[in-house]
């Protein structure tokens, strides 16, 4: 047996020669930020951003989108995003399980084209696939806060993994993987275009095909816990050291100005948005401060160690402006805007700001950190000579995610609506969670609903708890945002 192990141990080192440990270990604890920014964070936020009874559904769509991509990507998803080039937009489908394939050294084959080296991390294939996943299961969980308070579960659990790989893995191939924008030189260090932009426009797609809430969830649908708000809040903030710092595939320069930038963007966006806030709104808004730090983690995901970090200021400053603008002042002048019932505002937060900080990078980049992270040569902002001509690609890049997440999620949901339909019944959505799962966020007594005597006389005399009806429930008590008038979003 000794021996037998030393001979496999030879073939099969622990540390081959190729393997650097420091950009292994980053690598791992990168993946586990992002994956600790879906699991727990956006499934608390969900949880308690939305109005008493979609806490469990919200919770639960977040938390099914997490766990139904694991298993599509490593069985077909990943290497269509990431393997050898299928078509110019596409990767050939296979499977990530084997040993042969996951222990070998991480390699990106399709991005070697022309004299644009191949992309090789100085770690196993297996840590790629899975920091990939996160990233690939967070652009869903974003996603369905566009759809929240109404969309049928099981039309959410066959639309998960049809959009994976017939949209996700076309902008992540197109754009990381080696497809031809990649080549062309649209920059996007890390995920403005391929989660954000994606997401944003994917979820908004899928909110008019869908169709709205019920008129009194759209009227007032106010946090069930704010507290609870800002923890999941806090952990996409922290969680963003690593969807931002593991980009380069490297423990180097360019994760630590990431990082740094990341931070400084994120902060600059929140006190703008509240700012302005007090400015039109004589008072600073909590669920309006969180919204300014997701536009600034979002504005400077595409540039995030390409840019200097005044220049994440000055993409904070916008982060915290622009999607204001659009959402609280552009929303209510567009019939569109308001027709279609984009729950957390997904379009504003992170395709506005997606495609904001894409043109910003286009802009501020700069030659001597692009030559660190991208193997495209000759790329730069043009504000170091790099003209038009890269913000023209920004534009083009944008408009190819756009156009392709807005057809291919109107197929899937057309296709699946044959099959189910996509939003659940009127009586239904006016009890929520215990009509989709059985299940309620909360047992408590006292808060608004009517306690039906004849009903649960039984429970109360052996001690039970009183039972809620759920009629007159959540929907008389819920105050809107006053003044504002605006749904609440993210």
């Amino acid at each position: 047996m000794a021996a037998s192990g030393g001979a496999y141990a030879a073939q099969l080192p622990a540390v081959p020669d190729w393997l650097n440990k420091g950009d292994n270990a980053w690598q791992l604890t990168a993946a586990t930020l992002v994956g600790i920014q879906s699991m727990p964070g956006l499934v608390v936020l969900y949880g308690s951003i939305v109005k008493k009874k979609w806490a469990v559904n919200s919770a639960f769509m977040a938390l099914y989108a997490y766990a139904s991509s694991l298993l599509v990507w490593v069985l077909v998803g990943f290497r269509m995003a990431f393997g050898e080039r299928l078509l110019p937009f596409w990767g050939k489908a296979g499977v990530a399980l084997s040993q042969s394939y996951l222990v070998g050294r991480a390699s990106l084959s399709a991005t070697a084209h022309g004299g644009t080296p191949r992309t090789e991390p100085l770690y196993p294939e297996a840590t790629l696939v899975l920091f990939q996943f996160e990233f690939a299961a967070i652009t869903l969980v974003l996603l369905a806060g566009s759809v929240l308070g109404r969309m049928n579960i099981k039309a959410w659990m066959a639309f998960t993994p049809l959009w994976l790989l017939f949209s996700y893995t076309v902008g992540a191939f197109s754009l990381w993987g080696g497809g031809f924008l990649y080549h062309w030189g649209v920059i996007d260090y890390s995920g403005g275009y391929v989660i954000h932009l994606s997401s944003g426009v994917a979820g908004f797609t899928a909110a008019y095909w869908v169709g709205p809430r019920l008129k009194s969830d759209r009227e007032r649908f106010s946090p069930n816990n704010i507290l609870l708000m800002i923890a999941g809040g806090g952990l996409l903030w922290m969680g963003w050291a690593g969807f931002n710092g593991g980009a380069p595939y490297a423990a180097n320069i360019a994760a630590s100005v990431a990082v740094l930038n990341t931070n400084v963007s994120a902060a600059t966006s929140l006190l703008t948005w509240t700012c302005l806030d007090v400015i039109f709104f004589n008072k600073p808004s909590v669920i309006g401060a969180v919204q300014g730090m997701m536009t600034g983690l979002v504005c400077i995901t595409p540039g995030a160690g390409l840019v200097q970090t005044w220049a994440a200021v000055i993409m904070g400053v916008f982060a915290g402006s622009v999607p204001w603008f659009t959402m609280m002042i552009l929303h209510k002048k567009s019939a569109l805007l308001m027709r279609v019932d984009d729950t957390l505002a997904v379009f504003h937060t992170h395709a506005v700001a997606g495609l904001l900080g894409g043109v910003l990078t286009g802009l501020l980049a700069t030659p001597e950190l692009l030559e660190i992270e991208s193997p495209v040569p000759g790329l730069r902002g043009a504000f170091y000579g790099g003209g038009a001509r890269q913000v023209g690609k920004q534009l083009a890049g944008a408009a190819f995610v756009v156009a392709w997440n807005v057809a291919v999620t109107s197929l899937i949901l057309l296709a699946i609506g044959l099959v189910v339909p996509l939003r659940m019944p009127d009586d239904q959505l006016m009890i929520g969670d215990d009509a989709a799962h059985g299940e309620e966020a909360y047992a408590l007594w006292g808060d608004g609903e009517k306690f039906d005597a004849t009903r649960h006389d039984l429970a109360a005399r052996v001690g039970g708890g009183g039972m809620m009806d759920r009629e007159g429930s959540a929907d008389q008590r819920m105050s809107g945002m006053g003044a504002r008038g605006v749904t609440i979003q993210l």
